[in-house]
Order: structure tokens, then sequence, then C-alpha cells
């Protein structure tokens, strides 16, 4: 478990300069005065965490620096890093941390005072189910809507269906004898008909069925026969398989010890390369140590003639300061006598004094940017030799890298070899598997099939029964199956699309959704099996991402599959059924389209063919890759762009020196004008101080005035100067000195990689003989084996031979049948539409109640005729067979229709009827009687009737889809807003008895809407223990404070950070319940997190492992300064008595 070790700041808020805040014990407390700096500790740790300026205690991020807030900062940039488990992490570099928990001032008991929202809104953002909150209200919006949008279509729907009604009721005014009377005649025609077929129909179907049952008699005669001949085929076979088994035994070890044979041979040859390559390294790294050390010696030999040359300086500015002597002194009087003199100096030069000016500022000005210029051309000379260095570094490893390719290469090369000697005896044994595979395949299918074809072969003809029926039922929209409705473009993609197409390759494909549940009613009523359908109105189609189409070797499904001709609105089923799933050529292409790409793809690939090698050839194949790859890289972009960096800096180097000669130049030409400025000044100031000078014994004013301050500042220069390049050439020499111990310890390393290397090498050599001769035991017995086999399967074919002989004949026998069965099949399915035509023709005559009479059974058919609605339970068998029971009066058909027995005369006249019914019809509704208004009335109630249907249904689709998107949603944002509650819910009770010490104290987390918790508040409880439960207003300070604790360290547990900071969170407690708390924060601090708290109460710092005391003081303004006390070597009395049971 990491914790946090150390803080380094520099001019941060109050710490000034650059300051170490640690070590950081498992337990820490930090002490001090008001005002001293306190927080500010727990402000560098949110800063270097990332946290806004806001919550740092400051307006702007300016602030944060020392001296800032009273305008004086001490520098231009505040910086903190923290040390974290041993590794440095900077500000901006630490974000991704695990994080920090903490609490500030004063709110801890705001946390505990949060009202039931507030509790929920804190657990939405802890759990991130908050981030879902935009989207599950918009999506409830949408479903509200949907559902009112709903309830109103299904409102016009119930005043339409009423109003169709009423005007049906208007049309039957409108309908005239002789147009019932046709009617009747039709449906008389019809049923007439209908019944002489019906009983052809069933005569026919009794002789088939009395048929199949003689040959069903037959076929199980024969497959008695068959049994015995099967038994004793299979008692042979199983000896077969018991041999089998034992050379697949044998051949299992074998290929298990000749990889590792092959393993051990190449892992040899490996080592021994790598030993190489070791040596090959420690010379080129000896070599680097020489250039490296004369490199270094020559630094040192440029900075002591530095300090030679600065001693040499100082010793002449000493000198001409001695032989200077003291300086002049004025007297009160000339004193004042200077000052008037200096007034009307400035006073007659005041013109000449604003030029000089000037022209100091433009000197000045120019001189600060020749420096600048200046400190950039070290800067780009510094960049050049470190980018040269560079491109050195990237020579040596493009060598070292071309070397390593050409020894993997020839590894591979020799692998390769290796390879093709043991491809012989590889291929020559899986020939010989496929063969027995093959063998084994055909006898396991023949059992099978012996076993199982009769039964499956009834299921499977059961299934395509009900098909057949249900297309004739409904021909024109009922499909078929998706299996036999299209195909892959070519076979390889076979595999891949049964993958794809899973559960819905059976799948029926029909028209719509009305059809398929009329489709499902007639499997329940024939208790067939369940079947899925595709109904092509009603699927939810996704649409297809186009940019799957570019995916360099991949394909889309959905192109690869074609439908039939006949049935091209499939397109739409299949681009359901596949959606945006990929099939690929290779492994190699679906892993890396999988795994290599931007975002997760489902992919599948074909049967090709692979070549799989040893695991250690594809390893040399692998680091032959990127050992290449990074060879490109270097040789393309790195030496390049090293080389043009070089480039670039020598251009830039060029063109600042022209520069600097400009500049100097400029600054010469001012420098000139100045002076004669300066001299025209002097000249003045002569003339104004020519008495004044003489009286003191000066030459002129300015020899008094400048002399002791030009010799000061020329001083100072100087040292500037040599500071600025003795600090240089110490950092390059520090480098210089780390980058030798890095070599002299790189070449330590491979020194020890090289011993430890040849030992292997050893070790493996030893481990290679003793494979090989287990490698050749094997083999022997393996063709022992095999010879034992050779015999046993000449017998095996024997009897194999006759039983074959045997199962023809009983499948010619199954074949007739089958063919009996399916002629069957069709005459029961064309008497179930003769059937189904009688019972829509009388359904038709009840709905135009037309008055049909019957000589046997009930005139009130209306009840067969109806019952399939969901209120009765009457099966469609029975309905048919009451039907069949009703003996019609045809006495009032005309005799002419009843003699008429060719199938074409009935169909001609059976149009000629139904033209004339269709005439009079069309003749009623031209008519001007007075009821032509309820026909016209009738058309426009049925358009207006069939748009609030569609409007219904689409509303329905819309609701729907509305409910599912919202349910996702929802259920996503209550499992992480669950997830999270039910953590804290569950462990805040065993930390608040913790915290108390007494396991009667209880802490209770409830949600007032159980169902969806995040749209309520959170209620929390606390019974402190000896009292009464009561709300969380009327506790004491104390006990809200650690009900509060008990919250906050609930919900560190769910995510916890490694450590926490607490602000001053014993203000509330009296000594009692610091005892508990602190207690408690030492346990946590054994156990999962490091704790850092601010505190001013004795009885709470003095339980900590270490104290950091913060003190300050003032210099300008007020900077902190800290004390840290170690007292893990004082422990506590109770943790010495802890100590003394265990010794006991």
């Amino acid at each position: 478990m990491g914790f946090l070790k150390q803080l380094d700041v520099e001019n941060f808020k109050s710490w000034r300069g650059k300051q170490t805040i640690g070590p950081f014990k498992r337990f820490n407390c930090i002490i001090g005065t008001n005002g001293s700096g306190k927080s500010n500790v727990m402000d560098a740790l949110g800063f270097v965490m990332g946290e806004r300026a806001v919550n740092l205690r400051v307006k702007h991020t300016r602030d944060l620096i020392h001296g800032a807030h009273i305008g004086k900062p001490s520098s231009t940039f505040a910086s903190v890093s923290m040390i974290y488990s041993g590794e440095d992490w900077h500000c901006g570099e630490s974000k991704e941390l695990s994080g920090v928990s903490g609490a500030s001032v004063g709110a801890v008991e705001s946390i505990a005072m949060m009202n039931a929202k507030e509790r929920t809104k804190m657990f939405e953002r802890i759990s991130s189910s908050g981030e879902l909150s935009a989207e599950y209200d918009a999506k409830l919006a949408a479903l509200q809507k949907a559902k009112e949008d709903t309830q109103f279509h299904f409102n016009r729907k119930k005043a339409a269906t009423a109003e169709k009604k009423q005007v049906f009721k208007d049309k039957t005014e409108a309908l005239v004898d002789e147009h019932r009377e046709n009617k009747l005649q039709l449906t008389l025609f019809q049923l007439f008909h209908n019944e002489k077929k019906i009983d052809a129909q069933s005569e026919s179907l009794r002789d088939m069925q009395d048929a199949a049952a003689q040959q069903k008699n037959s076929l199980d005669v024969y497959e008695q026969t068959v049994k015995a001949q099967k038994k004793e085929h299979g008692r042979m076979n199983r000896e077969l398989q018991q041999l089998e088994k034992e050379i697949r035994s044998q051949e299992q070890i074998l290929n298990q010890q000749r990889p590792q044979y092959i393993k051990a041979k190449v892992n040899t040859s490996h080592h021994e390369q790598k030993v190489e390559e070791a040596h090959r390294s420690l010379q080129k790294n000896q070599s680097q140590q020489a250039k490296k050390e004369q490199e270094l010696q020559e630094l040192r030999s440029e900075l002591a003639e530095l300090e030679k040359a600065w001693k040499a300086s100082e010793r002449q500015m000493e000198e001409e300061a001695a032989q200077r002597g003291d300086g002049v002194q004025l007297e009160e009087s000339q004193m004042e006598r200077y000052k008037e003199l200096k007034e009307l100096a400035r006073k007659k030069g005041a013109v000449l004094n604003q030029s000089a000016e000037k022209l100091h500022w433009e000197v000045k000005a120019d001189c600060e940017k020749l420096q600048f210029d200046l400190r950039r051309k070290s800067e780009i000379q510094a960049n050049i030799k470190h980018s040269q260095t560079r491109l050195e570094d990237f020579s040596r490893r493009a060598e070292k890298l071309e070397e390593f390719v050409n020894t993997t290469r020839k590894a591979i090369e020799e692998q390769r070899q290796q390879e093709e000697q043991l491809a012989e005896e590889l291929v020559r044994g899986q020939v010989r598997m496929e063969e027995v595979n093959a063998e084994l395949a055909q006898v396991l299918t023949k059992l099978q099939n012996a076993r199982l074809d009769s039964q499956e072969n009834r299921r499977q003809q059961r299934r395509d029964e009900v098909l057949e029926s249900l297309r004739r039922l409904y021909p024109d929209t009922v499909y078929g199956r998706l299996v036999d409705l299209c195909q892959p473009i070519h076979k390889k993609y076979q595999v891949a699309v049964t993958k794809v197409f899973g559960k819905n390759m059976n799948a029926i494909v029909v028209t719509s959704a009305k059809v398929a549940h009329d489709c499902i009613r007639f499997l329940k009523e024939e208790r067939a099996e369940p079947e899925t359908f595709l109904p092509i109105d009603y699927i939810d189609v996704r649409p297809l991402n186009e940019r799957l189409r570019e995916v360099q070797g991949a394909k889309l499904v959905v192109d690869v599959v074609q439908c039939a001709q006949n049935a091209p609105q499939l397109k739409r089923v299949i681009q359901y059924v596949c959606g945006n799933s990929l099939v690929c050529e290779t492994l190699k292409d679906a892993r890396r389209i999988a795994f290599d790409g931007p975002e997760r793809l489902q992919q599948y690939f074909g049967p090709m063919r692979l070549v799989t090698l040893g695991a250690q050839s594809q390893g040399n194949q692998t680091r032959l890759k990127y050992s290449n790859s990074e060879l490109d890289s270097i040789r393309k972009k790195s030496i390049p762009a090293c080389q043009a960096e070089i480039s670039k800096l020598r251009s830039e180097l060029s063109n600042l020196e022209a520069q600097i000669e400009i500049q100097t130049e400029s600054v010469e030409l001012k420098d000139n004008e100045m002076k004669a400025v300066r001299d025209k000044i002097n000249q003045l100031e002569d003339v104004v101080f020519a008495y004044f000078c003489a009286e003191i014994g000066v030459a002129n004013i300015r020899e008094y005035e400048q002399d002791y301050l030009r010799m000061q500042q020329e001083l100072e220069k100087k040292r500037l100067q040599f500071e600025s390049q003795h600090t240089r050439l110490s950092i390059q020499i520090e480098y210089e000195q780390a980058q030798l111990e890095k070599l002299v310890k790189q070449m330590k390393k491979i020194k020890e990689t090289i011993e430890k290397e040849e030992n292997v090498v050893i070790s493996l050599k030893e481990v290679e003989d003793r494979l090989l001769i287990a490698v050749e035991e094997t083999q022997s017995n393996l063709i022992e084996l095999n010879n034992q086999l050779s015999e046993k399967t000449t017998l095996v074919k024997d009897a194999k031979t006759e039983l074959d002989k045997t199962l023809k004949g009983l499948q010619e026998k199954s074949k007739v049948l089958v063919k009996i069965q399916k002629e069957t099949i069709c005459s029961e399915a064309a008497l179930e539409q003769l059937r189904l035509s009688k019972h829509n023709l009388l359904l038709a005559c009840k709905i135009d109640e037309g008055q049909i009479y019957l000589k046997q059974g009930s005139t009130d058919y209306s009840l067969l005729l109806f019952c399939y609605s969901a209120s009765q339970s009457i099966s469609t068998l029975d309905i048919y067979e009451r039907e069949a029971q009703m003996v019609f009066d045809y006495s009032t058909m005309d005799s002419g229709l009843k003699a008429i027995t060719e199938e074409s005369e009935v169909e001609a006249e059976l149009e000629k009827l139904k033209e004339g019914v269709s005439s009079l019809e069309s003749m009623i509704m031209m008519s001007r009687a007075p009821n032509l208004k309820a026909l016209e009335k009738i058309r426009e109630v049925k358009d207006s009737f069939r748009e609030v249907m569609d409007a219904f249904e689409t509303s329905t689709h819309t609701t729907k889809k509305c409910s599912q998107e919202f349910e996702q949603v929802k259920s996503k944002r209550f499992h992480l807003f669950s997830q999270c509650f039910e953590h804290v819910s569950v462990i805040i009770d065993q930390i608040y008895k913790k915290l108390c010490r007494n396991t009667s104290a209880q802490a209770i987390l409830s949600a007032e809407n159980p169902n969806e918790p995040y749209l309520d508040g959170i209620n929390y409880n606390c019974v402190a223990p000896g009292k009464r439960f009561m709300a969380m207003d009327n506790l004491s300070g104390g006990e809200k404070a650690i009900a509060a604790l008990a919250l906050v360290f609930a919900i560190h547990s769910f995510r916890p950070a490694p450590f926490f900071v607490l602000d001053e969170v014993d203000a509330a407690l009296d000594n009692t319940n610091i005892g508990k708390v602190t207690g408690f924060f030492r346990m946590m601090s054994r156990e999962s997190c490091q704790i850092i708290v601010i505190s001013l109460k004795e009885e709470f710092y003095s339980r900590a492992d270490a104290l950091l005391g913060v003190y300050s003081m003032f210099d300008e303004c007020m900077f902190s300064r800290l004390l840290t006390l170690d007292l893990t070597p004082y422990p506590l009395n109770e943790e010495n008595a802890t100590d003394r049971e265990k010794d006991k």
C-alpha cells in the first residue's frame, strides 16, 4: 500500500523559497498557531493533485506565489512536488494519481447536517450516476410524450370504430333483395362444391394412411434385423477404439516431448546469441567510457582556467583601488555651495540632460537585447551539442539494432531449416490422423444415424410440415426459413456467417407482426414446436456504420450474404441479424482489427489456412518485426529529425550572430552620440564648477561624483560574468559525470549478464540431451502400436462392409415410408385448406347476414364461426368437426348449378356468379337512391379509420422504442447509484460502532425512494450509545462530528484514496470523543490509508506517529517554517501494555 513521503514546495503561498514538508508517517498531525500557514499544507496537496484555484482559497492562480497577496511576489512561479511511494510526482504529472480525500474546517459538521436532497446529490457525484441525469430526464420526457400521443390516437381509434359500426348499420338499408338472392346462390354454389371436394379428399387421405401404416410395420421388422448386426459391429469397433486410444496417448506424449526438445534446443541457441551480443555491447561501452572521460577532463581544465582568471582580475582591482587612495570629503558650507551650483548646471543644461537621458535608455535597452541574444546564442550552442549527442546515440542504437536484426534473421533461418526437417514427419502424422479421424467420424455418424435418425427425421419432418402449412395458409406473407432464403457469396464464408446468424439461422421470415401472431396461434393450436419469427415491418434495424467498409482485411457480413432473387426485401432482415459484424480473411487480421484499433469491433474469421510455428520461432519473428520497425523509425524519423533540428539551430545561430553584430553597431553609434552630448554637458558643468573644483582640489566635478561608483559597477559586472560561466561549466561537468557513472553501471550489469547466461547455457545443454533420449523411446513404441492397428483395422472394415449392405436396404425402406408420409401431409394440407375455405364462407355469410338453412345441426352457428376469439377456448379442429356435422338445405339452389361436375365448368360458373354480384353492387353504388350518401359515407369512414389505425400503430411503436431507451438509461443509473449506496449503507454502521467503541451504536442510511433512490432524498440517522433515537439536529456538536466522520470514512471506503487530509475536525470534540476518534484514526492508518490531520488540541496530536510544527516569521511579509518530530520511538501506554501481553 503506497503512501505520501514528503512535499517539496517553492514560493507557494506562505512558504517562501524551497522547503521540504515531511517526512510523513502513517498518522501525522500538523500543529501551529493560528495564521502560521498550517492550512496552506492542505492547499499545497490540493494544488499538486490538480485542484482548481477557487478550491485553494485564492481568486487567481497568480495569488499562489509567495508575497503576491500584498503585491510583492518573491518569484515569477510557485511549484509543489510530491514524493509518493518512492516516486516523484510533480504538479501537472500527478493528476492521474488515485486521489486524495479530505475535509476542511467546519465541513465535517456540515456533512452531518446536509438535508436529504443534498445527501443524494453527494452520492450521485461519488457514484458518477449524476452524469446520466440529463439523459434520464430527456428519455423520461420523450416517453411521457409518446404515451400521451398513444393515448390520443387510441381515443381517436375508439371514436373511428364507433363511427364505422354506425355507418355499416346504414349500409344494410342500401342492399336490395336481388343482391341478397344472388349472393345466396353464390354462397350455396361454393358450399356445395366445397363439400364434394372435402368428401373426395377425405377418402384419398384414408387410403394413404392405411398404406403408411403397412409400410411402417414392415420397416419395424427390418430394423430388428439390423439391430443385431450393429451390436456385433459395435463390439469389434470398441476393440479398435481402445487400440487407437493407446496410439493417441503415445502420439500425445510424443507431441509434448518433441516441442519441448525443439524449445530447449532453440532456447540454448538463443542464450548463446545473448552472450555474444553482451560481449559486443561491452566493447562498445568501453570505447564510450574512454571518450566520456576525455570530455570530462577537458571541462574540468576549462573550469580551473576560469577560476584562475577571476582571481587575477580580483587582485588587479584591489591594486587599482589602493593606488587611488581615499576620496575627497566636503564640509557643510561646501556641500551647500555644491548643491546650488548643481541646480544651476541642471537648469542651464536641461535640454542636453533630456537628450542624454533618452540616449541612455535607448543604449540600455539595446544592451539588454544584446545580452539576451548572447544568452540565447549560448543556449543554441548547448542545444546543438545536445542534439549532436542524441544523433550519435541514435546512430549507435541503429547499428546495434541492425546487428540484432542480422543475428535474428540467421536464427530464424536456422529454425526454418529445423522446421523443414520435422515437417515431413508432422505431415505424415497429420495424414494418418486425418484418415483415422475420417473413418472414426463415419462410424460415429452411422451409429448416431442408426439411433437418432428416425426420431430426428420425424422431428424435422414435423417442422417442415408446419412450415408448409403456414405457407399454404399465408402464401404471400410467409417467406420461409432464413437459412433457405440467403447464402454466402463464397463457401469460405459459411462458418463465419453461421456464427453471426446464430439462433436466427432457422428463424421464419414473415411480412408483418400480425402475420407472426397468427402463425404463433396456429402453432399453439397444432401443438407444434416453438419457432422464431422475424416480421419485416416490426424488427428494429440499426443503420450500418459505413466507416467499417473502409477497414482493410475485413468485410461487413451484410456484404458477403446474398438474398434469393425472388425475395429482395430480405435485405432488411439480414441487416438486422448481422448488424455491424465483420468477417476477416485471416486470424491475424481479426486480432489486428479487434484489439489494435481505436474501438473494439465484433469480428469473425473464416476457416483459412494457418501455419502455426513453434513458440520460440514466433518470439523471434515478433522481436525481428519490432526491431525492424524501431530501426526504420530511427533511420527515417529520429536521425533525420535530429539532423533537421541541428540544421535549424545552426541557421538560427547564424541569424542570431547577424543580429548581435547589428545590435553591437547600433549600441556603438548611440554610445558615441551619447558621449558627444555628455561632453557638452561636461563643458557646461566645467564652466559652472570651475572655481568650486579649484577650491576642493579636483580637476573637475565628475572626478568627485563618478570615480568610486564606476569602479564598483565594473567590479560587479565582472563578477556576474564569472559566476554565469562558472555555473554553466559546473552543470555540464555534473551532467557528464552522471552519464559516465551510468555507463559504468551499465558495463557492470552487462558483465553480470554474461556470467549468468554462460551458466544457463551449460544447464540447457543437459536438458536438451535428456529430452532427445525420451523422444527416441516414444517413437519406437508408436511404431509397434501402429502395426497392431493395421491388423485390427482390416477386421473392422470387413464387418463394416456387411453392416453397410444391411443399412442400405433399411434406407430404401425408409425412403418409401417418407414418400408415403409426404403424400399424406400434402393430402392433409389440401383437406385443411378446403375446410378453411368452408369456414371462411360461413364466416362471410354471417357477416353479410345471409340466410342459409340447415337440415341437420344448430341453426345458430354464430358461436362456431366466432369461437376463435380470445374469450373462447374451442380449437380449430373442434370448429371444423362441428361444421362437418351441419347438413345444408340446397333446395333453394338452382338445379343447373348442382348438375355441374367438371372442375373447369365449376370455375367458369363461379366467376360468372361473382361478376353478377359485383356488377349489381356497382349499380347500387351508382344509383341515386336516398341511401347513396350512406355508401359514400362508408368510403370516407374506411379511409379515416385506416389513417387512424396507421397513426395508432406508429405511436405504439414509438412508445415501445422510447420505453426501451428509458429503461436502459434508468437501469444504468440505478446500477451506478445503488452500487455506491449499498456499499456505504452497509459499511457505515461498522465504522460508526468502531468510532464510538460501542456495539449498541447505530448508523442508518435509508433511501426515501427504494425503486429510484436518486430521485428523492437519503436519510441519515445515528443512535449514540446510551441514548434514544433522535433527529440529527438534536445531537450534540461532538456527536454530529463523529456521525459526519463515519459518513466520510464510509464514502472513502467505496473508492479509497491513498491518503486522507483533515483540517481541525476535532474542534467540536471533547476529550472522550477525541480519544475514540484518534484510536480509530490510528487503526485506519495501519490498515487502509495514510491520515494527515491539522489539529490544535494536545489530546489529539499527542497520539500521532509524527508531528509537523508550523511557525511563522516576518520579513516584509509573513512566511512559514517547519519543525518535525517523529513520535514512533515513544509508543502510547496502551500499546506498551498490548506488547507486554503478546510477550507473555
